[in-house]
């Protein structure tokens, strides 16, 4: 009886030991995303604003001596000191507040490295200047009869556009640095004109005139660098410097030429202005991306 009392016992025991070692099996794993791989590959678009200025601002103006009457007393002598007051060169600061949009794409290589290509356009507000300088020059042989003369120039920019290609490194994943270069484009301005006028001298009785103008767009290049850092899912900002060169112009100035009065020519200069566009831009910018972040990976979790 005993025996038959511990063996049932027993096997009870080993039913119940199967039954837990049953229930302390592993639960199967659970299949969890992880966190999203960030990246820099896609497309953005943004705004920007900032600071431009000039370098190389002169306006250069060189006049020709074409005709002094030689019929009319002091005609030559006039002439060469009209031609000689009219060529000069002074600066013209051009500088203005700058802001616009960009779009790019970005492909991220080698997971530290960074291509893409930029486009922007912006425009340009008070960048126009104008600069007016007095001055008198002798006439030879005619001390009493010296040439007053107001030159003014002026030049800037009306609005400024890139195409550029750009070359990064990510300092951290979320901040990278890079240079940048390409075309520039913009549209460039500049006048000149110049007004003269005899002293003490009745038979030249009135002030003559030249003026000349320049606008178009003009294409050139740019180069420069920044640094971008991406604050928040799909927002970054940057700051950025560029240097362009539009290249330089040449324009021509309607005839500085005087009359006696009678209406005989006493006169005859030929203005040419030159001038370039060179500059520099210092701007931030904010920047939204579309797919910043690439899809996330599957992991289990057990």
């Amino acid at each position: 009886m005993l025996r038959r009392t511990l063996g049932a016992s027993a096997g009870a025991m080993a039913l119940t030991g199967a039954a837990l070692a049953a229930d302390l099996r592993a639960p199967p794993p659970v299949l969890l995303p992880a966190p999203p791989i960030f990246t820099w590959t896609g497309l953005y678009v943004g705004l920007n604003a900032g600071g431009t200025w000039s370098n190389n601002t002169n306006v250069d103006t060189v006049t020709a001596d074409v005709f002094g009457n030689p019929a009319l007393g002091g005609g030559p002598a006039a002439g060469v000191a009209s031609a000689a007051l009219a060529t000069a060169s002074f600066p013209v600061k051009s500088s203005g507040f700058i802001g616009g949009g960009q779009i790019g794409y970005n492909y991220q290589i080698a997971n530290s490295f960074v291509v893409g290509l930029e486009a922007d356009i912006q425009g340009i507000a008070a960048s126009n200047r104008t600069h007016s300088v007095f001055s008198q020059a002798p006439v030879a042989g005619f001390p009493a009869n010296p040439i007053d003369q107001t030159l003014s120039s002026s030049r800037g920019q009306s609005y400024l556009g890139t195409v550029r290609g750009r070359l990064g490194f990510t300092i951290t994943p979320t901040l990278l640095v890079y240079g940048t270069g390409g075309l520039a484009y913009g549209q460039t301005n500049s006048t000149t004109s110049i007004t003269q006028a005899f002293e003490n001298a009745p038979g030249v009785p009135n002030p003559f005139s030249s003026f000349g103008t320049f606008s178009n767009t003009r294409v050139g290049w740019t180069a420069g660098g920044g640094l971008e850092w991406l604050f928040a899912p799909n927002w970054s900002v940057k700051a950025e410097y560029l240097y362009y060169d539009l290249g330089s112009v040449t324009y021509g100035l309607s005839p500085l030429q005087s009359f006696n009065s009678a209406g005989t020519p006493f006169t005859v200069g030929a203005p040419v202005s030159r001038t370039s566009f060179k500059g520099n831009i210092v701007r931030a910018g904010l920047n939204y991306h579309f797919n910043l972040w690439g899809p996330a990976p599957v992991v289990a979790k057990y």
